[in-house]
C-alpha cells in the first residue's frame, strides 16, 4: 500500500512507520490520520513484524493538528466535527491496541496529537532536544481524544498541570513524569531505540500481546474480586498456550526458545 504522508519500512522483524510531512513538522490532517489508521490495521495482521517504531521525518516527531485543517473543522457542522474527531480517536486506539510492542522515537516537537501518539505507544524514547506539550487550551481547545493515553502515561495529577497550562515539557521532565522511558543525545537516539528493540525481540510474541492486553485490562479497573478472577483466567489461558510451554521447556533445558533460535537462523 502506498501513502502520501507516511513511509512504511521493514528491517528484518521491525516495522518503521515514518510520519513524512516534514515541511509542516508532520502535522495531522484527515489524510495523515486515515493513513496512520490503515497502516496500523495492516501491521496488526502481520506475524512477521515483531516490533513497531513510530518516528517523524525532518526536524520534528509531530506538531499535532494542522492549524489550517483545524480551522476548516471549526467551520464544519457538529456532526462532521464529531465524525472527524472519531477518526483520530480510532487511529489512536488502533495504535494503542496493536499486538506488537510499539516504540515512539521522539525528536524535536511532539505537541498535541503528537504527544498523544507518543503516549499511545508502549515505550517512548526521546532525544534530549525533544519537547512535548498538550497545547490545545492555548487555541481554545481541549486535548480530548488524546487524554486517555496521556493520562495513562503521566497520571491525572500531572495531566492537571499540563492540560491546563500547556507548558512545554522538556525531555528530562518527560522522563521524570513518566512520559518518556529513556532520553538520549540526538546522535545516540537510534542506538537507544535499537537496544529496546533487541530486548523486545527476546520475548515471546504471543506473551507480549497477552501482556499488553493485561496492562489495559488491569489499569482500567480498581482492585476487586472480579479483577482477581480476570487476572487468574488470563494467566491460565497464557500458560496453556504453545509459546508458554516452549518458553518454559527451553529455560529448563538451558536452550533458546523457538522465537529466538528461528530468527537467528533466518539472519
Amino acid at each position: 500500500m502506498s501513502y502520501q504522508f507516511l513511509q512504511l519500512e521493514q528491517q528484518d522483524r521491525v516495522a518503521y512507520v515514518w510520519l513524512n510531512r516534514p515541511e509542516l513538522h508532520n502535522a495531522f490532517n484527515t489524510t495523515v490520520i486515515e493513513e496512520l489508521h490503515a497502516c496500523f490495521k495492516q501491521i496488526n495482521t502481520r506475524d512477521d513484524i515483531r516490533v513497531v517504531v513510530l518516528a517523524g521525518r525532518g526536524k520534528s516527531f509531530s506538531a499535532g493538528a494542522d492549524l489550517n485543517w483545524m480551522k476548516q473543522a471549526g467551520q464544519a457542522s457538529s456532526a462532521e466535527n464529531e465524525a472527524d474527531a472519531l477518526k483520530l480517536a480510532q487511529m489512536l486506539d488502533a495504535l494503542a491496541t496493536l499486538k506488537q510492542p510499539t516504540i515512539a522515537r521522539v525528536h524535536g516537537i511532539a505537541f498535541g496529537g503528537g504527544m498523544g501518539l507518543a503516549s499511545a505507544c508502549d515505550i517512548c524514547i526521546a532525544s534530549t532536544d525533544a519537547k512535548f506539550a498538550t497545547s490545545e487550551v492555548r487555541l481554545g481547545l481541549a486535548p480530548s481524544t488524546i487524554s486517555p493515553y496521556v493520562i495513562r502515561a503521566i497520571g491525572a495529577r500531572q495531566a492537571s498541570r499540563y492540560f491546563l497550562t500547556a507548558e512545554r515539557i522538556s525531555a528530562r521532565e518527560a522522563k521524570h513524569i513518566g512520559l518518556a522511558h529513556e532520553v538520549a543525545d540526538a546522535e545516540d537516539l537510534d542506538k537507544k531505540v535499537q537496544e529496546i528493540i533487541d530486548a523486545l525481540l527476546l520475548g515471546g510474541p504471543h506473551a507480549q500481546a497477552a501482556s499488553k492486553q493485561l496492562i489495559q485490562m488491569v489499569s482500567n479497573q480498581t482492585m476487586s474480586n472480579d479483577l482477581l478472577q480476570q487476572t487468574a483466567h488470563h494467566i491460565a489461558q497464557v500458560r496453556q498456550g504453545s509459546e508458554a510451554k516452549e518458553g518454559l521447556s527451553a529455560f529448563l533445558n538451558k536452550q533458546q526458545p523457538a522465537w529466538i533460535s528461528n530468527s537467528n537462523n533466518n539472519n
